[in-house]
């Protein structure tokens, strides 16, 4: 798998890598694996995705959970499983394929326009039906609620073929002299179609009459550098129930609202070449537009490009994934080529785990393409004394400088500046011991002006995690609030009356923090018998400017003194009666604690005596007995595979019958022959 980063964004080509032959032995594609690390890396996403010589055209079922291609030589289609990413079946055909058009939601109903003016009905077992057009065909479009299939070519007529009726329908006639492509609008049955002319005619299926033209001629496009070919409409699409998008013979791509004859936006792609298909991202208001050489990706209000992919072979035909990154594209190469552009969408459900990957891919330090060369300009090389180099094979021009070995800029940069390598190396050292300061713990210096308010407000920092940020929410490192937490008159008083009728329900945090500091006083006066300096510690401790370093030591000081009175405890002693076992001094205590202590815990301890059996005297020589329990289903389950044994052995024949006899050795003239 391939990464590449044009214009900032993450594309990651999921066809790279080698490709094996389908007649090498599993044990010879093991060992090119371990030898290759191309064939290794490789993420075959979509098994046997590749056609003999070429592939024409990409679509995907409705259902989606189906990929059908046209490929040749031979004249071919392959159908594709997602569910199982694999190809499901192969039919080959008489002739080439100009397009085909999935008729059900499944493969199970495909319409083929051949190049050779016939069109063919397959059905899920194979070839159902086939006719024949008066013209050569170049695109085919299906009209659900009428049962339509509309067929342009080389000709003014748009032929409609009634697949209910089994018949030939009265022609749509326009005023071109062919047509190139057509289209359906999904959300109210408009038909257009995109003349050689450079019109878009827009026809009702309804009542079957023309209710708009369009001349995309008269933008000009293509006319600026002299050139007098009309430009042509050579594909068309339909981005939502207002929106189309027109592509033309000169490289250019018009969005058009149907409602007015002048383009909303025109988009040209640089190259001078026939646009070949159209897609749209509506979630992310992306267009996707393709000629033979380059798709480019940009936005749909704009037209800002966005990214571009140039796989280096001319490509036919381009397939995008509804609601997904993931596009496919028919070349003139074998295989079919497969992307996934994560910000254009995720990955479908039957291959997301292409999000998973990719993410630990970002993950992953990716080295970068110029590692080992510097780019430097040319003031660099008059201070480094390196200018003599240029027009050597020392540099390479690139842009407004030239790249350089990196261990040549680094000798060249110590000798022009001797303590570099020094001012380098403190830098890297300090850089190294701030790294290390940020995983301290910071003490926290609260203001003495409303003290409660601002340790609230960094618990609410510290919960929502932001790091390197500014909270607009919160005022305590705003400096406009400055005046809060440094003068007296902005102190909020806890136990007034408004305050407590604005809140009058205390928050869980408050209720606990109130808790520790009634328990910390009465703990302080309990210490009597501490010395004067310890006792002036620890009153300096509760004082309202104490940080929570000194919060910390308190809670330590506590629990120290929790375990001296634990330890000043003395020991009882009970007796045992003749002829009763030692079990455990606290029996109900360890009652309790066997739910949460471990085995060994508790072996050790004496707390679970059901698994100790005792043999000799009751203070020595114990041993541990365990016994695994089996429920009724293991039972049977073991009882069937015993008696399927059993049956095994009675059937049982030798296969010494079958073995080939041993030759005798024969002997002649007293000499082994054999």
């Amino acid at each position: 798998m391939q990464v590449s980063q044009p214009n900032d964004v993450k594309i990651y080509n999921l066809s790279a890598g080698k490709s094996l032959p389908e007649w090498l032995s599993e044990r010879r594609r093991r060992l090119l694996q371990k030898e290759d690390v191309d064939i290794r890396r490789r993420i075959e996403l979509i098994q046997d995705f590749e056609m003999p010589t070429a592939s024409t055209n990409i679509e995907i079922s409705q259902d989606g959970n189906y990929i059908l291609a046209s490929g040749c030589y031979k004249p071919r289609v392959r159908c594709y499983d997602l569910s199982q990413m694999s190809m499901k079946f192969e039919r080959c055909l008489d002739s080439d394929i100009v397009r085909f058009q999935v008729l059900s939601d499944d493969y199970s109903k495909i319409a083929f326009l051949n190049c050779d003016r016939y069109v063919e009905f397959h059905a899920q077992y194979g070839r159902y039906y086939r006719t024949r057009i008066p013209k050569f065909g170049r695109d085919l479009v299906y009209h659900y609620p009428s049962c339509d299939l509309y067929l342009v070519g080389e000709s003014s007529e748009v032929y409609r073929l009634n697949l209910e009726q089994g018949r030939f329908l009265n022609s749509l006639q326009t005023e071109s002299e062919s047509i190139n492509c057509c289209d359906i609008n999904p959300a109210h049955q408009l038909l257009a179609v995109g003349t050689a002319q450079g019109h878009v005619e827009c026809w009702d299926p309804r009542s079957r009459t023309r209710v708009g033209k369009v001349d995309v001629a008269t933008n000009n496009l293509g006319l600026e550098s002299g050139s007098t070919r009309i430009p042509e409409v050579t594909s068309m699409k339909y981005c939502n129930g207002l929106l189309l998008g027109v592509g033309t013979s000169t490289g250019h791509v018009l969005l058009y609202d149907i409602r007015s004859d002048k383009p909303v936006l025109v988009k040209d792609h640089q190259y001078g070449l026939p646009i070949n298909s159209l897609a749209f991202q509506n979630d992310v208001n992306m267009v996707l537009s393709t000629d033979s050489k380059i798709l480019k990706i940009w936005h749909r209000d704009s037209g800002k490009p966005f990214t571009a992919i140039e796989p280096g072979t001319n490509i036919n035909n381009l397939c995008s994934y509804p609601n997904s990154g993931l596009i496919f594209m028919a070349t003139e190469a074998p295989k079919m080529l497969v992307y996934y552009v994560p910000s254009l969408g995720p990955a479908p459900r039957w291959c997301s785990f292409l999000d998973s990957l990719t993410e630990e891919l970002e993950e992953d330090s990716q080295p970068a393409v110029y590692d080992d060369y510097k780019f430097v300009t040319k003031q660099d090389l008059t201070s480094l004394g390196l200018s003599h180099l240029v027009g050597t094979n020392l540099l390479r021009a690139y842009m407004h400088g030239f790249f350089i070995d990196i261990r040549l800029y680094h000798k060249a940069k110590a000798i022009a500046e001797p303590f570099a390598y020094e001012d380098y190396r403190k830098n890297l050292i300090k850089k190294k011991i701030d790294e290390e300061r940020e995983n301290r713990v910071v003490a926290k210096k609260l203001p003495k002006v409303n003290r409660q308010l601002a340790e609230k407000l960094l618990d609410e920092v510290s919960e929502k995690k932001i790091v390197g940020k500014v909270d607009v929410s919160n005022p305590l490192g705003d400096e406009r609030f400055a005046a809060i937490f440094t003068n007296p008159d902005f102190e909020v008083d806890e136990d007034s009356e408004q305050y407590q009728l604005l809140h009058p329900i205390i928050s869980k945090r408050d209720k606990e923090r109130k808790e520790k500091k009634n328990e910390l006083d009465k703990r302080l006066e309990d210490f009597n018998e501490i010395s004067d300096g310890e006792v002036e510690g620890v009153a300096s401790d509760v004082d309202e400017s104490s940080s929570d370093d000194d919060y910390e030591w308190r809670l330590e000081y506590k629990k120290q003194q929790r375990d001296k009175q634990g330890s000043n405890r003395k020991p009882k002693f009970y007796e045992l009666k003749s002829g009763e076992e030692f079990t455990s001094v606290k029996q109900p205590e360890d009652d309790k604690r066997k739910k949460n202590v471990s085995l060994g815990d508790r072996l050790n301890e004496g707390l679970d005596t059901s698994i100790i059996k005792s043999s000799g005297s009751s203070f020595g020589g114990k041993e541990i007995v365990f016994k695994i329990g089996k429920n009724q289903q293991e039972i049977a389950e073991e009882n069937v595979a015993k008696a399927h044994r059993n049956e095994r052995q009675k059937l049982r024949r030798s296969a010494k019958s079958i073995l080939p006899k041993e030759k005798r050795a024969v002997y002649w003239r007293g000499k082994r022959v054999r």
